[in-house]
């Protein structure tokens, strides 16, 4: 079953989150600072996951070119009105915003990444599912953190997740065909990394330091594919 593995990693998502909201009703102030240490800890995954750049100008070019388009898209508007779409009509009791914050927080570090692209590309080829469901328990233990601190819309991440891991798994042989090796593997490098530079926000924004629409950075993703194909069609890796 090809999408065995992406399944797993969606459903880890869902039981994660139910437990991270059986674990809500701790006190303010033990909140309070759990949030300021998942932020450091996410900023500095971030940051790890930066350094992977073999080139930055590539992340840097990416970043300010997909910033430009998804304002002028705001997408971040897009995504947090889905999600206070999703509060009113499950009728569900949270702060403000809460329902799209945690699913706009929790979508952006389970998709970006290489363990997605690589697992699922492993799903497609060889019908092997390690990967993905190593990723899905370190998914499933990060939604229990996110959900008792940014509440249910952890879980919506799990849609996403599931198409985008999906549909990788189900074309797999076909990118494989289409997209040569080195260029496959130099696109991941720099995709992580730019998605490192957007985990940093998030992280900073969970601290409460900074108020950046990380959603609006999401396009940097199609951009670095873009960048990626004109280094490697004029050997410029």
């Amino acid at each position: 079953m090809i999408l065995l593995g992406t399944l797993i990693n969606a459903v880890l998502i869902v039981v994660g989150t139910l437990i991270g909201r059986a674990l809500r009703n701790i006190p303010e102030k033990i909140r309070e600072t759990v949030m300021y240490a998942i932020g450091l800890a996410v900023a500095v995954l971030g940051l790890q996951m930066g350094f992977e750049s073999g080139n930055f100008v590539t992340v840097i070019i990416s970043l300010v070119v997909g910033a430009v388009i998804g304002e002028l898209v705001d997408l971040d508007k897009k995504l947090n009105d889905f999600g206070h779409w999703v509060e009113r009509k499950l009728a569900v009791k949270e702060s403000k915003g809460s329902i799209a914050q945690g699913f706009i927080t929790a979508t952006l570090m389970f998709v970006i990444g290489a363990m997605g692209i690589i697992g699922a590309l492993e799903s497609g080829l060889s019908n092997e599912h390690g990967v993905l469901i190593s990723k899905g328990i370190i998914d499933g233990f990060i939604s229990i953190i996110l959900a008792s601190t940014l509440g249910i819309g952890v879980l919506l991440a799990a849609v996403p997740v599931f198409v985008y891991e999906g549909l990788i798994a189900l074309f797999a042989t076909q990118i494989s065909l289409m997209i040569p090796n080195a260029a496959l593997d130099l696109f991941i490098k720099e995709m992580t990394a730019t998605g490192g530079v957007m985990i940093v926000a998030i992280g900073l924004n969970m601290m409460g330091i900074t108020k950046i629409r990380v959603a609006n950075l999401l396009p940097s993703v199609l951009v670095v594919g873009c960048v990626v194909t004109v280094m490697y069609q004029f050997n410029l890796m």
